[in-house]
């Protein structure tokens, strides 16, 4: 299976490149892993909420130009689905039986996803109506599908 990680913005922080290889390193065993960014838009102080539409429109049509149209699109939005660990391994391990050879998970920039990128996805994913830093997300993610396919591979892994 290949996964990939489409997102906006670069990561600058050393501390968080260093654990995304980490868990690519990790994840190696068990899919075929790529990481996408693409160009985030300056947000000026005090945007207006049509101003800030047009960043996430921009954002998103970068984000949509990388995604393969036979792909499976998993969007990381507030509004989506909740499951436990247990649960989104469940998701992935029924979308590879199913077929699936290609997942996509997006991660939108500062000001969330673009409504046409929210339309695009086959499924909603959130992992808490908290809000988290997207560069921090990525590693949230790929620890969480690496622990997915610890699960289905009844393979031992922390609480």
């Amino acid at each position: 299976m290949k996964i990939t990680v489409a997102s906006v913005g670069k990561i600058k922080e050393r501390y968080l490149t260093e654990a995304l290889e980490e868990y690519g390193k990790r994840l190696s065993r068990y899919c075929k892993l790529e990481m996408i960014q693409v160009a985030d838009e300056k947000t000026p102080e005090g945007a207006s909420r049509a101003m800030e539409e047009q960043i996430r429109e921009k954002e998103g049509e970068r984000l949509l130009a990388k995604i393969r149209q036979d792909a499976y699109v998993i969007a990381l939005a507030i509004q989506g689905q909740m499951p436990d660990s247990v649960e989104l391994a469940g998701k992935l391990e029924k979308l590879g039986v199913s077929g699936v050879s290609h997942i996509v998970f997006v991660i939108g920039g500062s000001l969330g996803l673009s409504q046409a990128m929210l339309s695009r996805a086959d499924y909603l994913l959130s992992f808490s109506r908290l809000t988290f830093p997207h560069q921090l997300m990525r590693v949230m993610l790929l620890e969480q599908i690496y622990r997915s396919f610890r699960i289905m591979g009844n393979e031992p892994y922390h609480k």
